[in-house]
């Protein structure tokens, strides 16, 4: 395990055109398709949506699949019209005081053991769940090894704690197949390969990394991003750029980490949010933080949580990087090439009988037809679904054709 200690971190410069302030007006994506909406409560089954995974049918584009996590709700797999096909139920809690499953975020590996999988973070239970994907019926089964170990805690006591499996990101290079996997309320991200034995499919973690706790600012001080006692900076969004084995990380009250997906080396910060260096302070009465003075440390492109990572990939080792930026309700676009240059932002709007889009956790974009969307298709989380329905927490995807997506010029 490799601790990162606080440092005078250098944030690689960004050497695009001045960056829209979000003052100004951005321009806007419109979806074509959302899903039907999910509700947070007993009714709705404690349905709370997160993170879209695109699964391009290799027989067929149009039946291809959006597979979604929905926390306590489980896994919803859905068609290109957005019609749900199937729900999964996320596992009961093993003992009567136990944490209940929480399936957190989902990435797709290709071809291991002879099948498309889904794979989930099961947030609940610190451990990772995998799907097996039939191309003929389109549907999932479970395929996950009943001896999978916890990814970060030893004893079922600690995963009650809830510092547990939180984002993930699958890559695959020529060692092998791995999931890279944050852990909630933590700074630390694990590598794990994946492994197969009878047709059921388990993992070996192969190292962790920590990333840092504190920062030193440009005056001297160290700043701390504010949490609740006990709590850090967690990384949720990640992604990983399957041809430069590159892990993208999104630390939420930090900004946008690069470094190499099996963890070694020195992981770089690339961006940062605009709270970056404010000190605020935890408010116990009301379990929020209280925003302190705005230093000018921070970046200029993400509020607060930096969220959903995605890569389009383009010719010639071209593409974009987009990232969820939470605070604001807006994403941000940087070359996948080079040194990640900002490029600007875009929201994602009403348009086409469908609401737009607010508070985005996950997101994924494919670069080839998959049925309707010939150009392409970009899935992001709604975190405000509408219409509401009295003070019920609704949610739901929406799917943005990718020649909707105002694409600013490099």
């Amino acid at each position: 395990m490799r601790t990162l200690l606080a440092a005078a971190l250098t944030v690689t410069a960004l050497t695009a055109a001045p960056a829209a302030t979000h003052a100004d007006p951005l321009p806007s994506a419109t979806p074509a398709v959302e899903t039907p909406a999910l509700f947070d409560d007993e009714k709705g089954g404690n349905a709370n949506g997160d993170d879209p995974a695109i699964w391009v049918n290799p027989a067929d584009d149009a039946r291809s699949l959006v597979i979604a996590t929905a926390k306590e709700g489980g896994l919803y797999v859905y068609d290109l019209d957005g019609k749900q096909l199937q729900h999964i139920p996320a596992p009961a809690a093993p003992g009567g005081d136990d944490e209940p499953g929480r399936f957190n975020n989902v990435d797709l590996v290709h071809r291991f053991g002879g099948r498309d999988l889904a794979v989930v973070s099961d947030r609940g239970r610190d451990q990772l769940r995998f799907y097996a994907i039939d191309p003929a019926t389109r549907a999932l089964t479970d395929v996950t090894d009943p001896a999978v170990p916890y990814l970060f805690n030893k004893t079922q006591a600690q995963v009650n704690e809830a510092e547990t499996g939180y984002g993930v990101a699958t890559w695959q290079d020529r060692t092998g197949t791995y999931a890279l996997v944050s852990r909630r309320h933590e700074t630390r991200l694990g590598l794990f390969k994946l492994t197969v034995s009878g047709g059921k499919v388990s993992y070996r973690r192969v190292r962790t990394l920590d990333l840092p706790a504190s920062f030193t600012m440009p005056d001297g001080s160290t700043w701390t991003p504010c949490g609740e006692p006990g709590e850090k900076a967690q990384v949720e969004g990640m992604v990983v750029d399957q041809g430069r084995d590159v892990l993208y990380a999104a630390q939420e009250d930090v900004g946008i980490w690069r470094l190499k997906a099996d963890l070694t080396g020195e992981p770089e910060l690339i961006d940062t949010v605009r709270e970056y260096g404010r000190q605020d302070t935890f408010d116990a009465e009301t379990e929020e933080c209280l925003p302190g003075q705005d230093r000018g440390f921070g970046g200029t492109r993400l509020s607060a949580d930096a969220e959903g990572l995605t890569i389009w990939y383009g010719k010639g080792g071209t593409g974009y990087l987009l990232a969820s930026s939470q605070g604001d309700n807006t994403f941000a676009v940087y070359t996948r090439e080079g040194r990640n240059r900002h490029l600007g932002s875009f929201a994602v709007g009403a348009g086409s009988g469908v609401d737009a889009v607010q508070h985005s956790d996950g997101a994924m974009v494919v670069n080839q037809p998959v049925g309707r969307f010939k150009h392409g298709l970009l899935v992001v989380h709604d975190g405000e679904n509408t219409p509401a329905d009295g003070e019920r927490e609704n949610t739901n995807f929406k799917f943005v054709p990718w020649e909707r997506v105002p694409l600013p010029a490099r």
